[in-house]
């Protein structure tokens, strides 16, 4: 992530926004100076847009916003690069807070047990304008990473999408211990007041008061107070208007644990009128085993820096008596939690295995919840797939009416499921999940999970009463993986690893018609029968470079004939590995099949047409040997590019051109001058040349690839054996008879030019 300006036009613009980014001071705290605001600006180099048929082909923009930002302000210039001017293009742009958004521009399927939620996304119009600058505003963003895709929705010229990210973060937030009262001021409407509160781990419960609300004027007050910070595709920050002078408070269950709590208090008066206020946040917690108990955190006290994110000691647990952690202990178990350990074991790239240390079978009651821990918090296991998969034993529990009920959560675990069902924290809504004796087994695939600490909760839950459980207990299985691809795409696509600054993620690349996240959706797909013959097309069609290597023999273009029967060999291999589903062979890698198959379809151009020049033996077999090389160091640099078969063709024709140029100037007539050879051999090969070229540059598509590019094959391989000049004069056609013979001969000794019987 660069920081940093850029051109002296852009860079002015940066200093304008930054003041306009630039809040006075005037919130302040009670005892301090007023606070301080810093603004910071982030960018990451432009990317050009394409065709949106896989998410491969979305530009992924990714952005870590720091703690205590309060406004967070997006900076996207859509820009078209040089060439014709064409019609307006729509340019769709997706964000999403925590991981990559998960986008379905086409309308395809997911797979089955799949959660999707839709990103949000906005549209930029780019008109004939050369650019477009659009800005997007975020208050009170969540710190943590974000992530911007962008992508056009038809293919049309070359545009590219920059990001800018400006913050303004405030660098003396006060904190609001928890049980102790802090009064604040807020200045007026236009200058709110930031404060955070640090939640502890095992927090079942936060309660917020606000108090004691008074103008200058000692009058009754009027102020809106917003919890949480705002995280997309989806929101969940929990707002309160407080007015006069009664006290006003909310109550949140599981608020996230180990996390910074942003508080925003504004004022709804007039502009000049300052309001005072007092807040007061307490939390309830309970800690897990079977000697946990419901506890109040209100008389906890803390510095006034606050505890270090992930340290053990906020938790609480820890920092309570003992005779306080017995008085309330009695009546409240309802809280408490059993907590199994998770290993964590990393196998891969975005691939990630959680061991259950006391097996994969855990204990479930309706006493309290069973607690797993998913780890998802290194900042690169957003990228992939979290499969979570339940299976009940059904020999572990008895009741026909009971049933086991799960959440997946972020963040915080729901510590409430026997109670309310209710899936879902303070700030995040959750995915549930249940398996009972009728339906035993249960699956959720999380696609793109946020980075976070996850959390399992199961409880067993009866219908008919929660009496008729209290000594019921019930065995469920449970296995948790993060793989790049659920499912490896399925046999009909292609999982592929792509990176974007450092960053790792995973799309599938489908094929045969097949679509969807996972390659699941079938709306499109060929049936067995097209798949087997656009194999046999795809592999058959390069069996017509049999008639071109027959001919290079004939014509004794020896050095030619391998070219060719290295390209026919290579291209029919490729293709049959290169196709889905059950109609597949591949005799080695599939990437060095395609290297093959590129470098051998560019050589065979480029030695045809220095054959057809005629330049001297010497000179000829340089130029193969040279330009081979310089062709097989630009594959590897790109093989897809499209100077990789134009730059050799271009540099052949003009080395043929001049050839045939001086040969005509030599010989003071056309070359070549045998009218037979231009209207039988010349303009036929040119045509079917010529043709190929318009097939694969104009006709062939995505659903017309098998035919195309057989088509392709058949043409190239057919101009080849027009295009292959005729042998020299004194070398005799299949002489092989002649020169592997053991037979006594007589042999002409041209430098002695007399005869020896040998």
């Amino acid at each position: 992530m660069a920081r940093g300006g850029g051109p002296p036009l852009r860079r002015l613009l940066l200093l304008l926004l930054l003041q306009l980014l630039a809040l006075p001071a005037g919130s302040g705290s009670r005892a301090g100076p007023d606070p301080m605001y810093v603004s910071e600006y982030f960018s990451q180099s432009a990317q050009k847009l394409s065709f949106y048929s896989w998410y491969g082909n979305a530009k992924l923009f990714h952005f870590h916003v720091p703690e205590e930002t309060v406004l967070l302000r997006w900076l996207l210039q859509a820009s078209r690069g040089k060439g014709p001017e064409c019609t307006d293009m729509e340019i769709t742009v997706h964000f999403r807070y925590g991981a990559p958004p998960v986008i379905n521009p086409l309308g395809t399927g997911f797979p089955v047990n799949a959660t999707v939620r839709p990103s949000y996304n906005i549209s930029i119009t780019l008109s004939s304008a050369v650019q477009n600058t659009t800005f997007v505003n975020i208050t009170s963003p969540a710190a943590g990473d974000w992530f911007i895709a962008a992508h056009l929705p038809e293919a049309a010229g070359r545009i590219e999408v920059k990001a800018d990210m400006f913050v303004l973060r405030l660098t003396d937030m006060p904190v609001l211990e928890p049980g102790v009262a802090m009064p604040q001021t807020v200045v007026s409407p236009a200058k709110p007041l930031h404060v955070k509160v640090f939640v502890p781990k095992h927090a079942a419960g936060m309660r917020f008061e606000l108090r004691s609300c008074v103008t200058r004027e000692r009058r009754a007050c009027a102020v809106r107070v917003v919890l949480g910070s705002i995280t997309l595709p989806q929101s969940f920050q929990k707002i309160i208007t407080c007015t006069g002078n009664v006290n006003c408070s909310l109550a949140m269950e599981s608020p996230p644990w180990e996390k910074w709590l942003q508080i925003m208090v504004e004022s709804l008066g007039p502009a000049n009128a300052s309001v005072s206020v007092e807040m007061l946040a307490s939390f309830t917690a309970c800690r897990p085993g079977s000697t946990s108990s419901f506890l109040n955190f209100s008389s906890l006290n803390q510095s006034q820096t606050g505890p270090r994110p992930g340290s053990t000691g906020a938790a609480g647990s820890s920092a309570l008596s003992t005779a306080e952690a017995s008085h309330n202990a009695s009546g409240q178990r309802s809280f408490c939690l059993q907590n199994q350990p998770v290993v964590r074991e990393d196998l891969d790239v975005v691939s990630v295995r959680y061991r259950l240390l006391n097996g994969p079978s855990v204990p479930v009651n309706n006493l309290s919840p069973t607690l797993l821990l998913l780890n998802l918090n290194t900042g690169m296991d957003s990228g992939g797939s979290l499969v979570i998969s339940l299976l009940l034993n059904k020999t572990s529990v008895n009741l026909a009416n009971a049933s086991v009920v799960a959440c997946v959560s972020a963040a915080s675990p729901v510590l409430s499921l026997n109670a309310t069902h209710n899936c879902s924290t303070a700030f995040f809504q959750g995915y549930p999940l249940s398996v009972s004796m009728s339906s035993a087994e249960a699956t959720l695939i999380v696609l793109y999970p946020q980075t976070d600490d996850w959390f399992l909760s199961l409880q067993l839950s009866c219908l008919k009463g929660q009496g008729q459980c209290n000594a019921a207990e019930a065995k469920v299985t449970v296995f948790a993986y993060l793989t790049p691809c659920f499912n490896d795409c399925g046999p009909y696509g292609q999982c592929s690893l792509l990176r974007r600054h450092g960053y790792l993620y995973a799309g599938c690349s489908c094929k045969a018609g097949w679509g969807g996240w996972s390659c699941t959706d079938d709306a499109k797909a060929q049936s067995i029968s097209v798949q087997n013959l656009a194999t046999l097309l795809l592999t058959l069609s390069n069996l017509m470079f049999l008639p071109a290597i027959a001919v290079a023999v004939y014509r004794y273009y020896l050095v030619e004939a391998s070219v060719y029967t290295y390209t026919m060999f290579f291209s029919t291999f490729y293709h049959a590995c290169d196709q889905p589903g059950i109609a597949v062979l591949c005799i080695m890698d599939y990437d060095t099949l395609q290297y093959c198959d590129f470098l051998g379809s560019v050589v065979s151009i480029w030695v045809t047409i220095l054959c057809m020049s005629r330049v001297k033996k010497i000179l000829k077999y340089v130029l193969f040997v040279l330009g081979t090389l310089l062709i097989a160091m630009s594959l590897q640099l790109d093989r897809r590019g499209v100077w990789n078969m134009m730059g050799p063709c271009l540099f052949a024709l003009v080395i043929m051109v001049a050839a045939w140029v001086y040969h005509g100037v030599k010989r003071r007539h056309c070359y070549p001058s045998s009218w037979k050879r231009w209207v039988f051999y010349l303009l036929p090969g040119i045509t079917l040349a010529f043709t190929a070229i318009s097939v694969y540059a104009f006709m062939e598509t995505n659903e017309n690839y098998y035919y195309t590019h057989s088509i392709w094959h058949v043409l190239v391989a057919c101009s080849v054996a027009f295009l292959l000049p005729p042998r020299d004069k004194h070398k005799k056609p299949w002489a092989w008879s002649q020169k592997l013979t053991c037979r006594y001969q007589i042999c002409q000794n041209d430098r002695e030019e007399l005869y020896a019987v040998t």
